[in-house]
């Protein structure tokens, strides 16, 4: 499976390397710089999949670094970090090419949930062929066979469902499928993922979830 890439630019060395370990244990494959004339010569060559930049760098606006980024073709998400916090600061990221903002001080979990974000946007997951998630009734739709779904359980398959063909992490799934702070075990997952395999066969759906051992399910 290729990781997916996440650059940052962020002048501060311990703030970089906190960033650096949280994405990577998120499983990106990371490439930090330290300066605007770094990112734009590092990212123009080679985008990654999201980039998570500071505003406030040593020798450049990263708002000026986006642009720039933008101005070499580069359309990968942008993530903005700053300590202003001003509507007409977040007004002039937007403009600037940025696809997020996040105010200083900021807790890890959000960032680590905008980027993901960020990413399943920039890869643009194609629709499951033959079936339909039915928010309303919380179900599977495949032809014409409709099977209810817990919320959970729903939760669950709309996370795969939204990355078909990708393994989604174990931790994603939880996250997804569970409020934050609750205690979720292995066994409690696979057990939801077996009752999904069995309600996908009862739609008659074409998609089935595959198990990546050790670290996820993906929808094929």
């Amino acid at each position: 499976m290729t990781k997916a890439t996440a650059g940052i630019c962020e002048d501060d060395d311990e703030l970089r390397g906190v960033l650096r370990d949280a994405l990577e244990r998120e499983g990106f494959a990371v490439r930090p710089t330290a300066s605007g004339a770094e990112a734009v010569r590092v990212f123009a060559a080679e985008p990654p999949d999201v980039l998570v930049l500071d505003v406030g760098l040593p020798d450049s606006d990263g708002r000026d670094v986006c642009q720039a980024l933008r101005a070499h073709g580069v359309e990968t998400p942008v993530l903005f970090l700053t300590a202003r916090d001003a509507l007409t600061d977040r007004l002039s990221g937007f403009h600037a090419g940025g696809d997020d903002y996040l105010t200083k001080p900021f807790a890890l979990a959000e960032l680590i949930v905008r980027v993901n974000a960020l990413t399943r946007r920039r890869n643009g997951a194609a629709p499951v062929d033959g079936m339909v998630l039915d928010p309303a009734a919380h179900a599977i739709v495949a032809g014409e066979q409709r099977v209810a779904l817990s919320p959970t359980e729903f939760r669950l398959l709309a996370a795969l469902a939204a990355a078909p063909g990708t393994v989604v992490r174990r931790k994603a799934l939880v996250a997804a499928g569970w409020p934050d702070g609750a205690i979720v075990h292995d066994n409690t997952l696979d057990a939801y993922v077996a009752r999904l395999r069995r309600k996908l066969r009862a739609a008659r759906a074409s998609a089935g979830i595959e198990t990546a051992r050790g670290v996820g399910y993906a929808l094929r």
